[in-house]
């Protein structure tokens, strides 16, 4: 097809004209919706929430699509009479004027119905233009690339890219009926009956976490706040091994695997390395302390649990990812890459203060690169359709007041997290706070403090700050320090009777 952006009415190749690959386009298609829109305006509102003048391959198309569109949102008509006017007049479209041209389309215009077809189809063929763009860039930077530029970050480029296109103009949004929407919040409820705990959500195998929460709901997006040294980290991996233990695959209809209980887990792991993450979850299942792991100072029994409890993790679905200084772009490609390729079903990121946002924004304050961070991951969280657990660091102000629980006020450098974040949890250890404040042994205070410090040894508290779907409050847990890990408390009526002799 010889066409040429000049003049829109040659159709058809003239004999002799050397071939020669074209851009995918659709000329009569690109005619037809604009007659449908210039006969009847109310055609314009079938195709204008997918569909922008960019997507017409003539560019004349994209002005009158552009044109008539204005006016239409100015409640005013969009007929070849009136938007003649707004047009170039001296414009020779194949040796017709504009009004001509205008005339002709409304003339052999297809109906109202057929609209919202012919402008998919003009959309999608603007689609494999721009792949066809995607592509060519990839080649020429692949070929022509300074010294400095790695290819993973060309990778991670072209994926951005694609996402882009994929997300940006979709034709599958827009309203819904409300029934639609009943029918999964139904289906919801029937899966929360079935699963194990009765949760709606995914269980973070903490009972009364879970009777607080509901389990960690899909969309969500969740942040857990502390200040340093109160187990935030822990908590996290705490909550997705207790996910990636619990997963259980169950095939669907159409081939795809889905998880009836657990997930797989994405841990992003911008402070520790990978394997100081692992050291984290083999110290935490087999209670033989971080510290001793490192140093080898583990007697033969130890090695056994070690070698029994790295067997059992070989074969959970955690994926994890230690690349330091990740952007928020690139946190984002790789999390679509991991849902595509393994499958998804709950992210951690520790922690947000370590991401950067993109590059466009270097030079914005850090205030608004965490607003676009804590944005992008909302997005993230609702595009991929699971929770997404991101940790964040606590101002200093805390420690200035006498009661050092923290407040919402105290998340740090944006009021974005707070606003974002369906779910906000603190963690706090009083435990932590007192062994600095030991007082001089033989004192009166002193024997206060040893009351208090039984009374607060291996306790930690949950502080539900903000919850979009219930109730806030605060969650009492076990936390063993040697090990870094969480769990359920016995209740009162199985706890042993104190002695005076315990303190």
């Amino acid at each position: 097809m010889a066409l040429t952006d000049s003049n829109v009415l040659k159709l058809a190749p003239e004999p002799g004209t050397p071939a020669y690959r074209s851009a995918p386009h659709n000329i009569e298609a690109e005619q037809s919706l604009l007659g449908a829109i210039l006969v009847n305006n109310d055609a314009f509102y079938r195709v204008s929430d997918f569909l922008e003048s960019k997507h017409f391959f003539e560019p004349l198309h994209q002005t009158i699509f552009e044109t008539a569109g204005s006016l239409i949102r100015m409640g005013k008509i969009a007929t070849p009479v009136t938007l003649k006017t707004f047009l170039p007049a001296d414009t020779d479209v194949g040796g017709m004027t504009i009004g001509q041209y205008l005339a002709r389309l409304a003339a052999e215009a297809t109906t109202i119905i057929n609209a919202q077809d012919y402008g998919r189809t003009v959309y999608d063929l603007s689609l494999r233009r721009d792949l066809i763009g995607i592509g060519e860039d990839m080649v020429n930077v692949a070929y022509d690339a300074p010294v400095d530029f790695q290819p993973r970050a060309q990778i991670e480029d072209a994926e951005r890219k694609l996402y882009e296109l994929a997300e940006s103009g979709r034709y599958d949004g827009g309203f819904q009926k409300f029934s639609q929407a009943l029918a999964v919040a139904v289906d919801l409820a029937a899966k929360a009956f079935q699963r194990d705990g009765k949760l709606s959500g995914i269980s973070t195998g903490m009972r009364d976490l879970d009777t607080k929460m509901g389990g960690l709901q899909h969309s969500d997006l969740i942040i857990v706040a502390g200040r340093p040294g109160m187990g935030k980290t822990s908590l996290a991996t705490n909550i997705a091994y207790n996910v990636a233990r619990a997963y259980v695959p169950e095939l669907q209809a159409d081939g795809t695997t889905k998880a009836a209980n657990g997930g797989v887990i994405g841990f992003f792991s911008c402070e520790m390395s990978a394997d100081q993450l692992a050291t984290r979850i083999v110290a935490e299942r087999t209670g033989v302390p971080s510290s001793h792991i490192r140093r080898g100072g583990i007697s033969e029994a130890d090695f056994d649990k070690i070698r029994e409890v790295s067997i059992e993790l070989q074969s959970l679905p955690f994926y994890v990812d230690a690349t330091g200084g990740l952007s928020i772009a690139q946190l984002m490609a790789r999390a679509r890459r991991l849902k595509r390729q393994k499958g998804l079903d709950l992210l951690v990121i520790d922690y947000i203060q370590l991401l950067s946002g993109s590059s466009k924004r270097a030079n914005d304050s850090r205030v608004q690169e965490i607003t676009e961070i804590t944005t992008s991951l909302k997005a993230l969280a609702k595009e991929l359709n699971v929770p997404v657990i991101a940790l964040s660091q606590l101002s200093r102000q805390v420690e200035s007041r006498d009661d050092k629980r923290p407040q919402l006020s105290d998340l740090r450098e944006s009021g974005s997290i707070e606003q974002d974040a369906d779910v906000v949890l603190f963690v706090y250890r009083e435990e932590y706070y007192l062994a600095m404040k030991e007082p001089r042994p033989g004192t009166p205070e002193h024997e206060k403090w040893q009351l208090d410090m039984s009374l607060a040894h291996g306790k930690a508290e949950v502080i539900i700050g903000k919850q979009r779907h219930g109730p806030t409050g605060t969650v009492d847990l076990a936390f063993e320090a040697s090990v870094t890990r969480f769990g359920d408390l016995a209740p009162d009526s199985q706890m042993p009777a104190r002695s005076g002799s315990d303190y």
